[in-house]
């Protein structure tokens, strides 16, 4: 399950479950349209209720990240904890994930 924010400038997209293979598509299709239309200055993914992730969330992030950057803005990561933090950490994202965002 997805839920996003959108202020204009700022989406924040809390996701929810385990992102596989096909949560990933749909998470996808939906931030997609968001980001199109809105043309975000900050896209920031809320982890907090995720459970699992392989390596379809991995894309995800970057895919999103690619999109979000063409139009002019940034992606921050927050609330990833444990093995998914690990994971993002590993593909070379870290500097993605932070610990506190202003709200």
């Amino acid at each position: 399950m997805l839920k996003i924010y959108n202020d204009g400038k700022r989406i924040t997209a809390a996701l929810y479950g385990d992102i596989d293979h096909h949560a990933a598509r749909e998470f996808r299709t939906a931030l997609d349209d968001v980001i199109a239309r809105s043309r975000p200055e900050l896209l920031v993914l809320d982890m907090e209720n995720v459970g699992f992730m392989d390596s379809s969330g991995v894309g995800l992030i970057l895919g999103r990240m690619r999109a979000v950057n063409d139009v002019g803005g940034e992606i921050l990561i927050k609330n990833a904890r444990g093995e998914i933090a690990e994971m993002i950490r590993l593909s070379g994202l870290s500097s993605l994930i932070v610990t506190k965002t202003t709200n």
